[in-house]
C-alpha cells in the first residue's frame, strides 16, 4: 500500500487534510470516502485497518480529518452534522479533480449517519456502508451529560469527550435534531451495508435495526460479533474491511483489466509486513492478497501459509500446469494430475571444506499422481515433464537475488494521544 498525505479546501473554506491510500500495483478497482466518528480523526485505529483492508481488495480509500480535528484547519466548535456532510462532499468533489470519483461511502458511528445523507449529492457513489452509525444524529446529545443543559442556556460549553475537551455550541444542538435520517434512507438508492456489534457499548445495536428497516433493498446486515464501538481490536477492524470489500464487490465498477504491455511491464509481487503483526504478512500478486504465517507454535497467529509452504505450492503447481499442458498438446487422456509435497532438510558432507564440516541441504520430495487411461509410456513421458516444469528449472539451477532498498513512502502518523472519541 502506498499513503500520500493531501489536503483540501473544506465546504467553509478551513484547509482540511487528509490521507490517500492506494492500492499496491496498477490503477485501483475503485474509490472508496470514509467518514471518522464524532471527535475522532483519519488516524484512529480502526479507520487505518479498515483501510488497509480495503487497500488489499484493490481500493483505494481517502480517509480526512472533519473541520477542526485531527490536522484539519478550522474550529470544532463552530462545526455542526451538516458541515460535516459538506465536508464529506468537498473530498468526494476534490477526488472527482483528481480522475478518482468515490463509489464507496463508509461512515463510522456519526460518520456513518453522515454518508447516509451524503450519498444524494453523489452520483458517482452505487454502494454505502454504516459501522456502528447512530439512526439519529440527535443521539450524539445525551454524551454531552450536564453540560448539554449549560450548552442550551449559555449557548456554548467546554466538554470533555474521550478524555479531550471540546467546545460544544447551541448551533450543533440544533442541528442535529434537525437532521433525520429516515428521508435519505428512504429515497438513497444506493446499495446498503449496515454493520453493527451486540455489544456496542455506545450506540446499541436497535439503532441498527432501525437504520437497516428504514432503507429500501438492496440492503445488508453483518453482525461484528464481539466487537466494541470503536473496533478497538484490530482483528475486528481488519475483519470489518474485509467484509466491505467483499459485499461491495458487487455494486461497484468492475476492475480494470489490464493490457499485455501493463502485465509484462508489472510483474512484481509485493510482501507487505505491518506494525504490530509480526509474522503475518500479505502477499499480493497476480490481483489477489494470500495472508502468510508461521505456526501458533513458533508465535505466529497461523492465519495462512508460511513462506516454505509457497515455495511447495509454487512447485507444485506449475508441476500439475506442465504436465497437463504436454497431455493437452499430445491429445492423451489426462484426467486429472495431483502433485503432493514436503520440505526438510537432509544431512549432507560439505564440499568445499573437504568434509571436514557437516552441512544441512534443502530437499523437496514431490509425489505426482497422475490420473486417466494412459499408456505406462505416455505415464513415463508425464513424469518426465514434471521435471522440466519452469518453477522446478529455477529451483535447482540456483537463483541470483538482487536486493535494493526503497524509497520510503510517506507513513500516516500516530494515532492521537489519549482519543478515545465516543461517537
Amino acid at each position: 500500500m502506498h499513503s500520500t498525505a493531501v489536503r483540501f479546501d473544506g465546504a467553509h473554506g478551513a484547509l482540511l487534510a487528509g490521507r490517500l491510500d492506494l492500492p499496491p500495483g496498477g490503477a485501483p478497482r475503485a474509490v472508496a470516502l470514509f467518514a471518522h466518528c464524532f471527535t475522532c480523526s483519519k488516524n484512529l485505529n480502526a479507520v487505518v485497518h479498515v483501510s488497509h483492508a480495503l487497500t488489499a481488495q484493490g481500493i483505494a480509500v481517502l480517509r480526512f480529518d472533519f473541520t477542526g480535528l485531527g490536522e484539519s484547519a478550522g474550529e470544532f466548535g463552530d462545526t455542526t452534522f451538516s458541515g460535516n456532510v459538506a465536508d464529506l462532499v468537498a473530498a468526494a468533489r476534490w477526488l472527482e479533480g483528481q480522475g478518482m470519483a468515490p463509489s464507496l461511502l463508509v461512515g463510522h458511528s456519526l460518520g456513518g449517519a453522515a454518508v447516509i445523507r451524503a450519498a444524494a449529492e453523489l452520483p458517482s457513489v452505487t454502494a454505502v456502508v454504516t459501522i456502528g452509525a447512530p439512526s439519529d444524529p440527535g443521539h450524539v446529545a445525551h454524551l454531552l451529560g450536564a453540560s448539554r443543559g449549560v450548552v442550551e442556556r449559555e449557548g456554548m460549553a467546554t466538554v470533555t469527550l474521550g478524555g479531550r475537551p471540546f467546545t460544544i455550541r447551541r448551533e450543533l444542538l440544533d442541528d442535529i435534531a434537525q437532521a433525520k435520517l429516515e428521508p435519505a434512507l428512504h429515497g438513497l438508492k444506493r446499495a446498503l451495508l449496515v454493520m453493527h456489534s451486540e455489544l456496542d457499548e455506545l450506540v446499541s445495536v436497535d439503532h441498527a435495526r432501525r437504520i437497516f428497516d428504514a432503507a429500501q433493498h438492496p440492503k445488508s446486515f453483518v453482525s461484528l460479533d464481539g466487537a466494541d464501538h470503536l473496533l478497538s481490536a484490530e482483528r475486528d477492524s481488519t475483519y470489518a474491511g474485509q467484509v466491505i470489500a467483499a459485499w461491495a464487490g458487487r455494486f461497484l465498477p468492475p476492475p480494470p483489466q489490464p493490457t499485455v504491455e501493463e502485465l509484462i511491464r508489472d510483474d512484481r509481487v509485493s510482501a507487505v509486513n505491518r506494525k504490530g503483526e509480526r509474522f503475518r504478512t500479505e502477499v499480493q500478486a497476480g490481483g489477489g492478497v494470500i495472508v502468510v504465517d508461521e505456526p501458533v507454535a513458533v508465535g505466529g497467529s497461523g492465519e495462512g501459509p508460511t513462506p516454505y509452504d509457497l515455495v511447495l505450492g509454487a512447485l507444485g503447481s506449475c508441476t500439475a500446469m506442465t504436465v497437463r499442458m504436454y497431455a493437452e498438446r499430445k491429445g492423451w487422456p489426462l484426467a486429472e494430475v495431483s502433485v503432493r509435497l514436503r520440505h526438510g532438510k537432509v544431512h549432507a558432507i560439505d564440499e568445499e571444506n573437504c568434509g571436514h564440516r557437516e552441512a544441512r541441504l534443502d530437499r523437496i520430495e514431490r509425489e505426482v499422481a497422475i490420473e486417466g487411461a494412459l499408456t505406462p509410456e505416455q505415464r513415463a513421458r508425464l513424469m518426465e515433464m514434471a521435471d522440466r516444469c519452469p518453477v522446478h528449472r529455477t529451483l535447482t539451477a540456483g537463483v541470483f537475488v538482487e536486493t535494493t532498498e526503497a524509497a520510503a513512502d510517506p507513513e500516516s502518523p500516530a494515532p492521537l494521544a489519549g482519543s478515545s472519541p465516543e461517537v
